[in-house]
């Protein structure tokens, strides 16, 4: 895959979890090249050290016409780095993609507000002769499949990788145990299933929440089958959504039934009680214990537990790995300060089973 230049709007949001999109992105992505970040609380700095410490050589700017007076490199396209509430894109945020359009710059959006329903963006996009790509654009009806019962024909494991939670870093863990499973010399795939997936350059998968519920199950399936028939990968990880118990938008049992998974990695953050945007709703996120037990109900075994460190200190999550270790009987492990290395082994031994089996 030719990379693209591309550029990533925050609108102030860098250093939140409101720039997921973003922070994806600075972590790495097959699909653009990011040539730099436009925030104007981080000017000047670094990027991936403004994410987590770790430079990468992705300069902040404040404002686009700043990356195009010092940036000696050129870029085609702006990416809408943030989520916004309701999906929608505010008067702030409109006020620069017209400016974006009108430097020459095609947009990319990943929120559910279609840039292409605003006439004013469009015709000034028409003028300045650029491409508007809107990533949750639903399929056309005659695009989309029905859950056929295919997806027995995949001969190697299926991973869910699920959380207990939306905004849990599910996507992120997931580019890792690919990524892993690869540099250990077995061909992995990633099944996206959100739009940040897409932008980091992941062949196989669908738009999770813009698919019409009665094609989930059918999208999530030709996604899984296309990929073991074009590629024949010896691993394939699904990225998960939200939570099997989220009330907003609970999600979770297609990955278990639907795509037949083999097992999950479990992603949680122990500092957070509530569901993100219900912090007043009265419900507590389940223990891990609870929710890996109702995974099991499932049917699906859950074989690592990862542990999203958001507001908390290192020792204290390290402290809550090791307990939750001798507790569950699995693997325990940081992520994003430790990498999912260690797991390797798990899923090296229920490759050579299947393949035992097959």
């Amino acid at each position: 895959m030719k990379k693209s230049n591309a550029i990533v709007i925050t609108a102030s949001f860098l250093d939140t979890d409101n720039a997921k999109t973003a922070h994806g992105l600075i972590r790495g992505t097959e699909r653009f090249n990011i040539l730099a970040i436009i925030d104007k609380k981080y000017p000047g700095e670094d990027a991936g050290e403004v994410l987590d410490g770790r430079k990468r050589d992705i300069p902040v700017y404040a404002s686009l016409k700043e990356f195009g007076s010092q940036s000696k490199k050129k870029a085609k396209y702006c990416i809408i780095g943030v989520a916004t509430k309701g999906g929608v894109l505010p008067k702030e945020l409109r006020a620069l993609l017209r400016e974006a359009i009108s430097l020459g710059y095609s947009i990319v959006n990943g929120l559910h507000d279609y840039v292409s329903d605003h006439a004013d963006l469009v015709a000034l996009a028409k003028k300045k002769r650029v491409e508007i790509i809107d990533v949750r654009k639903p399929k056309k009806f005659k695009d989309l499949h029905f859950w056929s019962g295919e997806i027995q024909r995949v001969r190697c494991p299926k991973i869910a990788v699920l959380g207990t939670d939306c905004a849990m870093g599910k996507r992120t863990t997931t580019r890792f145990l690919v990524q892993a499973m690869q540099k250990a010399g077995f061909k992995a795939e990633m099944i996206y299933t959100g739009q940040t997936g897409w932008m980091q350059g992941a062949k196989y998968g669908f738009i999770f929440d813009s698919t019409l519920n009665d094609f989930i199950s059918g999208e999530m399936e030709h996604a899984i089958v296309q990929c073991w028939e074009e590629v024949k990968p010896d691993i394939i990880f699904i990225e998960g959504q939200s939570s099997l118990r989220n009330p907003s938008g609970p999600a979770g049992a297609e990955w278990l039934i639907s795509a037949e998974a083999d097992a999950v990695v479990l992603q949680h953050n122990p500092a957070r009680k509530k569901y993100k945007g219900l912090e007043n709703y009265p419900v507590d996120i389940a223990d891990v214990k609870d929710e890996i037990d109702l995974i099991k109900i499932y049917g699906v075994p859950t074989a690592a537990l990862t542990v999203n460190t958001m507001k908390m200190k290192e020792t204290e999550a390290r402290a809550w790995a090791a307990s939750k270790e001798s507790e569950l009987g699995i693997p325990v492990i940081l992520p994003l300060e430790d990498s999912v290395e260690r797991l390797v082994p798990i899923f090296k031994k229920m490759i050579a089973e299947g393949k035992r089996k097959g």
